[in-house]
């Protein structure tokens, strides 16, 4: 059996009765998330009452890169009381660090340190070296660094001497 659905988008078709019952379970999840999507898009970066909380952390335009991205890389961090990594930078990538627990030194050349706690932000621009550490002695830190690529074929991260 087979119905005719008239749409005001498209065109008449033909959808059989298999095919509806195949949908079925699946179709108040679609509806649902084009609610979602049209509400998210309604609030404008915000989303309405009974979905979950939405806080903007950052929103800034690429620095350098030409304003493109090809790939972008999300990495979970932690680092031990006392730990660091070194000097470094991302040829092609602007690097993003979101402090989840614990706080975070950051260093960005031709910037003066920040200190950074859980719920604090900062960018490093592309080609710009930087380094983070834990200067604590008791917390492990942790962190969300987002990495926003212009060029794959360029190396992920650089190490840079000091």
């Amino acid at each position: 059996m087979t119905k005719k659905i008239e749409s005001p988008h498209r065109p008449s078709s033909q959808i059989s009765r298999r095919t509806v019952i195949r949908m079925a379970p699946v179709f108040p999840i679609a509806v649902a998330a084009g609610g979602i999507a049209s509400d998210v898009a309604v609030a404008q970066g915000g989303y309405e009452q009974g979905g979950p909380k939405a806080t903007q952390i950052l929103r800034s335009d690429l620095l350098a890169q030409g304003n493109q991205v090809q790939e972008s890389v999300v990495t979970f961090v932690e680092f031990s009381p006392g730990q660091a990594a070194p000097w470094h930078m991302h040829p092609g990538a602007q690097e993003i660090l979101y402090v989840i627990d614990g706080s975070l030194t950051v260093e960005v050349e031709g910037q003066e340190a920040k200190v950074l706690k859980a719920g604090d932000v900062v960018l490093a621009p592309a080609e710009v070296p930087h380094t983070v550490r834990n200067e604590g002695t008791s917390v492990t830190a942790k962190g969300v660094v987002i990495h926003s690529r212009a060029a794959k074929d360029k190396p992920f991260v650089v190490v840079v001497k000091r």
